[in-house]
């Protein structure tokens, strides 16, 4: 039931993460991902989140909650606490992008980080056109979205090879509206709506 409730994103960072893991999901919504880990693989998780209405939908799942904002509330966490730092569909809105990468990298032992590819062929086209994209992945207008950064998978990637962190993999997805989830093999700059990482600090 819960996994159904997951974005494709979440499903393929669930898969990642081994049992009786202790995880800090941050932007963690409204705790469906913590709940699953907790029923499915018996982890011990953490949230922050930044929204009231998603930390009440937290409390009411009997999920481990800080209300925070990301960039400000990382500084009251113990470096090396946690086996897993998850940050899904949520960089992009970050200010300081490159300093809260390097931070959740601290926390834990592996970061499983997902983002929307901007390169996605849709949103080329939009942009073609002489329009910003606003779709279901893009809803917002221009003029109000809280994403403050858009980047495609390969701006990402140089991203991680400009701080030094070790890629240990790398998913890419189509997010569809069936259960199963639609892996991208072929030109995932173009064809996935969503990139999933995980990697980890360089000793």
């Amino acid at each position: 039931m819960i996994a159904m409730m997951l974005r494709d994103d979440l499903k393929v960072i669930a898969q990642r993460i081994p049992h009786q893991s202790r995880v800090l999901d941050l932007g963690c919504g409204d705790g469906s991902l913590i709940k699953w880990l907790e029923l499915k693989k018996a982890c011990k998780c953490y949230g922050v989140e930044i929204s009231s209405d998603k930390v009440l939908q937290c409390l009411e799942k009997k999920v481990n909650v800080i209300q925070a904002d990301i960039e400000e509330g990382l500084s009251i966490l113990d470096n090396n606490k946690f086996d897993v730092v998850v940050l899904s569909q949520a960089l992009q809105a970050t200010l300081k992008t490159e300093i809260v990468l390097r931070k959740i990298s601290e926390l834990g032992h592996t970061v499983i980080l997902s983002i929307p590819n901007f390169g996605y062929w849709t949103h080329v086209l939009d942009l073609l056109l002489g329009r910003m994209p606003v779709n279901d992945r893009l809803p917002f207008q221009w003029y109000d979205t809280p994403n403050l950064h858009f980047a495609t998978i390969k701006d990402f990637e140089d991203l991680l090879r400009k701080l030094n962190f070790k890629r240990m993999k790398a998913f890419y997805v189509k997010e569809s509206k069936t259960d199963s989830i639609k892996r991208i093999i072929f030109l995932p700059s173009l064809r996935c709506t969503t990139a999933i990482y995980q990697f980890s600090k360089s000793n």
